[in-house]
């Protein structure tokens, strides 16, 4: 194997610098759903296009940041709390919980399952009834499997609606106030 010297290996990383400013690459087209379908977003008018470049991509951690049980009008940005060192759930006994299912719900059972190897207080709210359908509503509660988790206070701490959050709030963060 011959041995290269600097000047060499210098001018091959300037070559492929060179190279590199050079690339160009293809356009790509995006899709995504507009009024019930998929469509090129390429193709679509002015105003569903000005709609499409205000969208925010949906996180777990941004949505904490607004209050969805208000009552009266839309969703408010919550204050930020006083966080403190995340640790993991051990003391399960002053934590309580309210899970929200349907009969029919395919992801209920898991839930379901999870919450009851856990020695924790809490209830089982059936939403396919009047009552529990009126509370769901009363709490913000749009979709089941969901379980909220409160403090000794009364205070919701985290929502979940599958096995992976709720393996994750009793892994990664504090149920506490």
């Amino acid at each position: 194997m011959e041995k290269r010297t600097l000047a060499q290996i210098e001018a091959e990383i300037a070559e492929t610098k060179a190279a590199l400013n050079d690339v160009h690459g293809t356009e790509t087209e995006v899709y995504a759903r507009i009024v019930g379908y998929y469509r090129a977003v390429k193709h679509w008018n002015r105003g569903k296009r000005d709609e499409f470049d205000q969208r925010k991509m949906f996180t777990l951690e941004a949505s904490k940041e607004y209050d969805i049980t208000a009552a009266d009008g839309p969703c408010v940005r919550k204050a930020p709390a006083k966080m403190t060192k995340a640790e993991k759930v051990t003391d399960t006994t002053s934590v309580t919980y309210e899970m929200y299912t349907r009969q029919t719900c395919p992801n209920c059972p898991p839930v379901k399952e999870f919450m009851n190897d856990l020695d924790m207080p809490g209830r089982s709210i059936d939403v396919d009834t009047k009552e529990g359908l009126a509370e769901a509503a009363k709490k913000g509660v749009f979709a089941s499997p969901t379980v909220i988790f409160y403090n000794e206070a009364g205070v919701e701490t985290a929502r979940c609606h599958n096995v992976e959050e709720l393996e994750a709030v009793f892994s990664k963060v504090a149920v506490s106030a």
